[in-house]
């Protein structure tokens, strides 16, 4: 009984620490101007505007995009209601 309830508890740890993060941020790149709004997942750690911000610049830099500002930060339960808008930048970064 003692090792189901161990195996239930560490399932349950494994599962918390798989919980999943994203970002949706607003970015440009230059002549001509093109702006660009997305959805990212970043992990964890960088569930908050700031470090998502820190994660994404280079992501997005090294595809010759700006980070001009990370608008939020959510769990899965927000995806569906961003897709539409993200286009073809919905977890492009």
């Amino acid at each position: 009984m003692k090792k189901l309830l161990l195996i239930i508890a560490f399932i349950g740890m494994a599962n918390a620490a798989q919980a999943a993060c994203y970002a949706d941020y607003k970015a440009k790149r230059g002549d001509p101007l093109q702006l660009q709004y997305g959805v990212a997942q970043v992990s964890d750690g960088a569930c908050n505007k700031q470090a998502a911000a820190r994660e994404l610049a280079p992501r997005l830099n090294a595809a010759g995009w700006t980070l001009l500002t990370v608008l939020s930060t959510f769990g899965p339960e927000g995806l569906a209601q961003r897709k539409a808008s993200a286009g073809q930048y919905y977890l492009r970064y």
